[in-house]
């Protein structure tokens, strides 16, 4: 299906989720946490219809006009001519059919977290505080392959459940939040995670926190603050290193 070029007279709300995405993305991208592939999206609002960049934009230049309107089954409603969504867009058409209150998703491929799919007798824990986030488990979803069609992204789906993040053997990462803000803070932490505990269990027999450690953690925690905290931190620095233009915070 071809695309129509998109209107002059984009909504405020439609024009400020354009830039958080192009910002997530670009900001990733300097962090070497997304790399040439992967892709973020966003839902629009009171819309089945969600922002997605281009299958073949490149990540460290995407602008918010070049991210296309996809709609639930996959296909482009509004974009540059000759754009087309990612291969795998069906992770993010898929899951967000199964998950109401998931607004923003993000495909990745960490080396660091990946590692944990290729061994027996390990599985990537919580060791930060803030990955209290993935407190209910980080499930493995046992496909290697590229998630192709709507039937493989339901049963990535399916693996990811309930969860807000889960791995992909041999392949990748995919999280999910309720912002773009939050799913950029999310992605930061998943890594440094995945990093940490990687880093532990060469000491040594690794302790991931217990339950009870993650509650009180949680009871003692803002998640909207340090979302805000670190959403500022982080795009504050890539404007400093010319990451992407002031004008698009």
């Amino acid at each position: 299906m071809d695309q129509v070029s998109a209107p002059d007279d984009i909504d405020v709300n439609e024009t400020q989720l354009r830039n958080s995405v192009a910002i997530c993305t670009r900001t990733l991208n300097h962090l070497d946490i997304l790399g040439y592939s992967g892709h973020v999206s966003v839902q629009l609002p009171d819309s089945d219809h969600f922002l997605i960049q281009a299958f073949d934009q490149s990540r460290s230049t995407v602008a918010p006009d070049d991210l296309i309107v996809v709609d639930a089954e996959g296909e482009p409603v509004r974009g540059p001519e000759g754009y087309h969504p990612p291969n795998e867009v069906f992770i993010h058409t898929e899951i967000y059919k199964a998950r109401a209150d998931v607004k923003a998703v993000f495909h990745f491929h960490p080396d660091v977290a990946t590692l944990f799919t290729l061994v027996d007798g390990i599985t990537l824990k919580p060791m930060k505080n803030h990955a209290i986030r993935w407190a209910s488990g980080i499930p493995v979803h046992p496909v290697p392959a590229k998630i192709i069609d709507p039937e493989m992204g339901a049963a990535l789906a399916e693996t990811l459940a309930n969860h807000n993040g889960a791995l992909m053997r041999a392949h990748g990462a995919v999280i999910v939040a309720e912002s773009i803000e939050a799913l950029m803070i999310d992605a930061i932490h998943f890594v440094e995670n995945a990093e940490t505990m990687y880093k532990a269990a060469m000491l040594g027999p690794v302790k991931a926190l217990s339950q009870a450690e993650m509650q009180e953690i949680e009871a003692k925690t803002s998640r909207p603050n340090h979302i805000a905290k670190l959403w500022d931190y982080y795009t504050g620095n890539a404007v400093a290193a010319d990451v992407f233009p002031t004008d698009w915070l």
